[in-house]
């Protein structure tokens, strides 16, 4: 249509895709094309702005003064447009140069013509950029208080952007995008604290850490209860039932299409693609229905605890360790009724190296010792002496979500040493809940090393923030105690092969052949060949069950494993539920990590089966515990701010006050043990959830069979330990 300013537009567009994608010499191309298109029809404004983009492209391949040039030609064309926020942007970015370029005081005056400009605009946005700008200029020129002043404004400009945003993904996206103001704030504050440790700075830093994690689940846990449908829009209502059914349509189709040789795959990420679809309209409706609730427009953001509050959450017994890692440095602080100790620990991806290697070695490749030992050294041996015959609170960050701290060496062993001499390194496949993966060989003698596991010594409970404690106490108090003891599913029917289809029902017994047996109870994703019948799960319901009054249980196996008893009312009524099947986790697209149950019927007919992270958001299950006995049901898509989003959180907003997750493929069998034994322990030894696995636990590691904390250490308990 000879548009050329609309294809200008296009262009500088596509050029900032591809710098996004790290694609710089595209995006040059791109920029380059749109570059005289914006001149030949006099956008000044367009053409300041491409410039811009070229000049942030050059800065960053490090060649500062050709940016410098950009930026440069750019400043003129927003002056003489009178686009007062595009030249506080370019002045900006003129200033960043000039610091990379050591010339400070440039890059000062830089900075403090752009920020009026910024607030005269109202564009909170790039204010925050100036002032977090400011504050590392001032840091790096020694000004720790002037510093502290910009940090703390461009935090409270955050503060009040986050609060802006209605729908929950959008503010957690954007409150991922901001998480590095939050390290560097906390990295000044114990800066300051090391220069003047008697002034509180380790506190503070500690709170701002409290700030920056699991907001979103706070506030999840401080709206769950709320009567969503109170003077609500009936044609709302309507629409939500409608957009179920919609989706329970697709789930179907999708599980014909994964039971289909070949697998099509294309109309599988299709109909994946068109169940995501239908869970965003439903969570658009969903704030809808919220805005129209006037209890939801009494909910305001809660404030995430502060010192005083985090130690009266604890006792005499317990104390917290929060962890903080960043680039440069990372943090640990130790948090006891009456006191508070703050460490510096090494960078980041330091710490991050050795724990992936030592999560690696646990859940797929054996069990080395110099690993546990190695990890241990570095994030629990600084508090090692305040820590003796106390219960770990962990509240975890980065790559420390997904390690069990159970398995780390206990610093306080001085048998304990970076020997390696009898490292569990071979390897075999063995018996595991999901196919054949491989696993540590039981026949690796780790009784002649010097390694002691954590668990031994102490009682182990994580928590996505402090702050979730507090409102999860909050809201059990408020509750009345559910009538029945436990309502278990187990075993469910995956396929119309199973023989239980045709009603030649299978003896399960533990002596099935092992290519049988063979079997984890997990895929990374939806399992596109097909779930495996796990055999060792009835065992490990039926032994469960004889530890209660049949009156105070609710059994559920085979075809009765489905997902109208999964989401019916019937589970409200009973203190424990236990679910025992495969589990999956999507890493990409967390809504759709699951529980699978049956996903046929008694005629071999497909049902949908599959209840999913965001069918758990709106389920009404009040239990003291819920235990996911399936793999990696404690891990999930790791949003920087946010932690794990995954099946836990689902979990605690229907209402479970402890949860009891995976972080690996578990072993069929070696899981029903440990199961049986939890049970045991809380039922027979009236032990706590926490203290109870940490007894079963205990009890697999005397078992030579059971020793290798690959099977003992993925279980881990995340909520009260009360």
């Amino acid at each position: 249509m000879g548009d050329r300013n609309g294809e200008a537009a296009t262009l500088t567009n596509i050029g900032a895709v591809y710098d996004d994608l790290g694609e710089s010499q595209k995006a040059l191309q791109f920029y380059n094309q749109a570059l005289p298109l914006h001149h030949a029809v006099g956008n000044r404004s367009g053409e300041a702005t491409t410039l811009n983009q070229i000049g942030k492209v050059y800065s960053d391949l490090g060649e500062k003064q050709k940016a410098l040039q950009f930026f440069n030609q750019a400043l003129p064309l927003d002056r003489a447009v009178g686009d007062r926020g595009g030249e506080a942007n370019t002045l900006n970015n003129i200033g960043v140069v000039y610091s990379h370029l050591g010339e400070k005081q440039k890059a000062l005056q830089f900075y403090n013509q752009a920020l009026p400009l910024s607030r005269a605009v109202g564009d909170k946005n790039n204010e925050s950029v100036l002032l977090g700008n400011l504050a590392l200029l001032e840091r790096e020129q020694g000004n720790l208080q002037a510093s502290l002043k910009h940090i703390q404004s461009a935090i409270a400009i955050i503060e009040e952007l986050r609060g802006t945003y209605t729908e929950q993904d959008l503010k957690t996206t954007y409150f991922s995008t901001v998480q590095h103001y939050y390290k560097f704030y906390i990295d000044l504050l114990m800066e300051q604290h090391k220069k003047n440790p008697s002034q509180g700075y380790d506190t503070i830093a500690l709170h701002i850490s409290e700030r920056s994690r699991a907001r979103g689940l706070i506030e999840l846990l401080a709206q769950a209860n709320a009567e969503i449908s109170k003077n609500v829009d009936p044609k709302f209502i309507v629409e939500e039932k409608e957009l179920q059914l919609k989706r329970q349509a697709q789930e179907k189709i999708l599980s014909t299409l994964i039971n289909q040789t070949p697998l099509p795959e294309d109309t599988i990420k299709q109909t994946e693609s068109e169940i995501q679809n239908i869970i965003n309209q439903q969570k658009q409706l969903k704030a809808k229905i919220r805005a129209q609730n006037p209890e939801r427009d009494k909910i305001t953001n809660p404030e995430p605890l502060k010192l005083p509050e985090i130690q009266q959450q604890l006792d005499k017994d317990t104390v917290l360790l929060q962890y903080s890692l960043a680039k440069e440095r990372s943090y640990l602080w130790l948090v006891t009724p009456t006191s508070l100790t703050s460490y510096e620990l090494p960078k980041g991806e330091e710490i991050e190296q050795i724990a992936n290697r030592f999560y690696s070695q646990l859940s797929s490749k054996g069990f080395a010792v110099d690993s546990a030992q190695k990890l241990s050294e570095i994030i629990l041996a600084p508090v090692k002496d305040q820590i003796t015959g106390k219960r770990l609170v962990i509240v975890a960050d980065g790559v420390l979500q997904q390690i069990p701290f159970a398995a780390l060496a206990d610093p306080n062993n001085s048998k304990n040493s970076t020997q390696t001499n009898n490292e569990c390194r071979d390897v075999i496949c063995k018996v595991s809940r999901g196919g054949l993966i491989p696993e540590p060989n039981p026949g690796v003698n780790i009784n002649n090393t010097n390694y002691q596991p954590l668990m031994l010594n102490h009682e182990i409970v994580n928590l996505p923030s402090a702050s979730t404690i507090a409102i999860q106490r909050e809201k059990i108090a408020k509750r009345k105690i559910a009538p029945k003891k436990i309502a278990i599913l187990a075993d469910p029917v995956y396929s119309s092969n199973d023989q239980r289809v045709t009603g030649k029902e299978e003896t399960i017994s533990p002596e099935l052949d092992l290519e049988r047996s063979a079997l984890n109870r997990s895929a990374k994703s939806l399992n596109r060949t097909g779930w495996s019948r796990l055999p060792n799960t009835q065992i490990e319901a039926q032994e469960i069950l004889k530890l209660f009054p049949s009156t105070d249980t609710l059994q559920a196996f085979s075809f009765d494993v489905n997902y109208n008893l999964a989401t019916s009312k019937n589970l409200n009524q009973y203190q424990i539920l236990h679910f025992a099947t495969h589990g999956f986790v999507n890493p990409d697209q967390p809504e759709l990590s699951g529980i699978v149950l049956s996903l046929v019927n008694q005629d071999g007919k497909q049902v949908p089966g599959y209840l999913r992270l965001a069918d758990l958001f709106e389920q009404d299950y009040p239990a003291e515990l819920i235990v996911l006995s399936a793999c990696e049901t404690g891990l999930g898509k790791n949003v920087s701010g946010e932690g794990l989003v995954g099946l836990t959180r689902g979990l605690m907003y229907a209402g479970a006050g402890r949860v009891a997750l995976s972080l690996w493929q578990v072993d069929d069998k070696g899981t029903s043990v440990l199961m049986q034994e939890f049970y045991k322990q809380m039922l027979q030894e009236n032990k706590t959830p926490s203290e109870a696995l940490r007894a079963a636990q205990r009890k697999l590691w005397a078992n030579p069979d059971w020793r290798s904390p690959h099977y003992w250490a993925a279980f881990t308990l995340q909520g009260d330990w009360k």
